[in-house]
């Protein structure tokens, strides 16, 4: 997605092992014409797909799920909590994660109310970089025995291997941008 990139080009940093910070415009600060258009692309993808849920993992993804879930027609959203707390139910999907930026582990959940086999859904995340939460969510989808039609990636970093196991594995996957770094240190994209 074009005004994707551009937009990292412009305020998206690079830092040493691997971290990318579009803090500024996705996953802290959020420009909500950009995530509009990020939800009307997602929608564009994925819409013969009969969608009845998008799920997501706290909480980077929750409000590009939001606005993608409005696209289509204000389907419900599920976001997989990473710590217990006093009003989430003991009868819990759970996988173990391990977080890249924050370098620890956590168990993500979703109430067995919420997702079932009669759900089709749709992953939507900010980034996938080594792949454990989208591996994390799609165990939690497989144990409720509902069908994955598909993950929404906005940046996918094409230098780590999340993006090429999950598509081996026959999810269908779309990253609207998908970096790397070049040999001067600087942000470029690539297809895959």
């Amino acid at each position: 997605m074009e005004k994707l990139k551009q937009r990292i080009l412009k305020d998206g940093k690079f830092y040493d092992e691997g971290i990318i910070k579009v803090d500024s415009f996705l996953n802290h600060q959020m420009d909500t014409a950009l995530l509009c258009d990020i939800g009307d692309e997602f929608y564009r993808i994925f819409k013969n797909c009969n969608v009845t849920k998008i799920v997501t993992v706290e909480s980077s993804g929750i409000g590009i799920a939001c606005i993608t879930a409005h696209k289509f027609g204000n389907l419900p959203v599920v976001f997989a909590k990473k710590s217990t707390s006093k009003n989430l139910s003991d009868e819990t999907f759970s996988a173990k994660i391990h977080s890249f930026t924050k370098d620890i582990d956590y168990h993500a959940r979703i109430d067995k109310n919420y997702i079932s086999s009669n759900d089709r859904i749709l992953i939507i995340d900010d980034f996938l970089a080594n792949g454990e939460a989208l591996l994390g969510l799609i165990d939690i989808i497989n144990q409720a025995g509902a069908q994955i039609v598909g993950a929404g990636i906005c940046i996918e970093k094409g230098f780590q291997p999340g993006g090429d196991k999950i598509r081996t594995m026959g999810i269908n996957l779309h990253s609207l941008a998908i970096i790397d770094i070049d040999s001067n240190g600087k942000i470029c994209f690539i297809d895959k």
